[in-house]
């Protein structure tokens, strides 16, 4: 395999850290809880039963000690949370905080003062934070409590068995059938639809475009939000064209597909799993490594796959992945198909579905992201749906299980890197067998994956990419001290000249939270990358 000579140009590229987009997301979850809404109690003396029946929220007796809550996300499944405390009592004061997931803390205060306390969940999740405020009686003298709700950033995933939720051309979750015409969108019911969630954060859909008669790209958002500038789906004249995509999905339960195209097209979305914000599977990333390469022989019979043939991959339980495991994500390519077909990955245990992961023509090679539920014994089916043979690659990239560390949390996207544009990149195309590195994780040992879509444009001969996390620490690029990394045996996309072509990516961060986009041709090409979305421990 080629060697990466060093780095495309020196010094990291890329506008936005793994930290700074948690921060970002995270802190959009805030919730509160006034002080006026503080239930006080002030015990008795013996006997008074005038006192008694002044006990209460809000009652002269207790007025003299309050609590105001507010809380704030920082990560997937943190908060800070401010105890506003109020005292005209004029001692030492206890604290204790619930904090809703069985687990308590308990802290102390001198009088009126504003407290900040922290706590990682163990599950992504919705929970009551409940603080109590005690005088120096404990609880045998004056107290005021008060709570409020507190929701996880973070997601977990669900697979979910492949399912056609849009399909334009018959008008399958469509009012009519119909192409989506220039500039404009189709909607796709996700939430409550198909056993999906009401309150799904994000769905996991493969969305192809086919039909086409003009260039354009396709972006995919959750509906009532503003429209982003990035794009999933690029497309030429003629093509069909798959990628998987990670979306939030708007309050209503709805996702937008933006055709930008000068004519109409042709859209199909199939899903294949969802997040929300309850306990499921965690993900754990991997480095790419290579189960099925029919070409030599591994993970399935020598030779290219029969059309109308299937054949299955064992995933949970060997080769790092571990037993339980729920579903897998993977990046699988199509090479040599003798005419145009398409492939579709399933769990193993059920008929295969009337969805598609890969549509190819004759020649082609071309890769997709996909995460697929994995069968009751640990195996997916590999099915080539064209008539005549093609060989097929598949890469695992991560797995989610129960034990999973890592939740999700889905941000607004944002533009990485363009190196078309010389004024966040002037050094230009990416070289030949030349790589570029980021530092998205670099000193943020919270986040261990990012979720990005790849795109390669003005491509100058044939080649692929190949994403991968750099075993090399930052101080070792500044240093001038770092090993240029050898690119593992794994693509995320493939290219002919010409073609402008998209792939996701779920991007292990590694040890160091250093990612490494190695350029394995002889051309230059241009490089885009769009973030959606991290994953993180916290």
């Amino acid at each position: 395999m080629a060697h990466a000579a060093g780095p495309s140009a020196d010094g990291a590229h890329g506008i936005t850290s793994s930290e700074e987009l948690l921060k970002s997301a995270a802190s959009a979850f805030t919730f509160s809880s006034p002080a006026d809404r503080s239930v006080v109690k002030t015990p008795p003396a013996a006997g008074n039963k005038a006192a008694a029946a002044a006990q209460g929220a809000g009652t002269t007796a207790g007025a003299d000690l309050r609590v105001g809550l507010s809380g704030t996300a920082t990560g997937a499944r943190t908060i800070d949370l401010k105890s506003e405390i109020t005292s005209g009592l004029g001692t030492a004061l206890t604290v204790v905080i619930d904090w809703g997931d069985g687990t308590s803390s308990t802290e102390h205060a001198g009088g009126t003062e504003t407290r900040t306390s922290h706590h990682t969940y163990a599950e992504v999740g919705s929970y009551t934070v409940k603080v109590t405020v005690y005088g120096p009686d404990g609880a045998n003298g004056p107290s005021a409590s008060n709570e409020m709700p507190f929701t996880t950033p973070g997601s977990e995933f669900t697979p979910h068995s492949p399912t056609r939720l849009l399909d334009t051309r018959d008008g399958t979750g469509a009012a009519q059938a119909a192409q989506v015409p220039a500039w404009g969108e189709a909607r796709v019911k996700v939430g409550g639809n198909s056993g999906i969630p009401a309150d799904v954060a994000a769905v996991v859909l493969n969305v192809t475009v086919t039909n086409t008669k003009a260039a354009g790209h396709v972006r995919a958002y959750a509906d009532g939000t503003e429209r982003p500038t990035t794009s999933n789906v690029n497309y030429a004249a003629g093509d069909s064209v798959p990628n998987l995509v990670i979306v939030p999905v708007g309050k209503n339960g709805y996702v937008n597909l933006y055709n930008s195209g000068e004519q109409g097209v042709d859209l199909i979305a199939d899903v294949t799993g969802y997040f929300a914000r309850t306990s499921a599977n965690g993900y754990t990333p991997t480095d790419p490594t290579r189960f099925v390469d029919s070409r030599e022989g591994l993970g399935t019979s020598r030779g290219p796959v029969p059309g109308q043939s299937q054949f299955a991959v064992q995933i949970a339980g060997t080769r790092g992945v571990p037993a339980g495991t729920k579903a897998v994500a993977l990046n699988v390519t199509v090479t040599g198909p003798r005419a145009a077909g398409h492939l579709t990955v399933f769990p193993s245990g059920q008929a295969a579905p009337n969805t598609s992961n890969l549509n190819f023509t004759g020649g082609q090679t071309i890769a997709n992201a996909v995460i697929v539920p994995v069968g009751a014994d640990g195996r997916i089916i590999v099915r080539n749906g064209g008539w005549d043979p093609a060989d097929v690659i598949v890469d695992v990239v991560g797995h989610y299980s129960p034990d999973g560390v890592s939740a999700y949390i889905p941000i607004r996207p944002v533009r990485d890197l363009d190196t078309r544009d010389p004024a966040q990149w002037p050094s230009g195309p990416l070289k030949p067998y030349r790589y570029i590195y980021s530092t998205y994780g670099d000193e943020d040992p919270t986040a261990t994956a990012m979720v990005l879509n790849t795109t390669v444009t003005n491509t100058g001969g044939a080649g692929h990419l190949t994403v991968a996390p750099d075993p090399n620490a930052l101080w070792q690029y500044e240093n001038k001290t770092y090993t240029p990394p050898v690119a593992p045996n794994s693509s995320t996309l493939n290219w002919t000249a010409g073609k402008t072509v998209p792939n996701l990516v779920q991007a292990s961060l590694g040890v160091n939270g250093i990612v490494d986009f190695f350029n394995r041709s002889g051309n230059n090409t241009d490089l885009v990358l769009d973030i959606f979305g991290v994953y993180a421990r916290h």
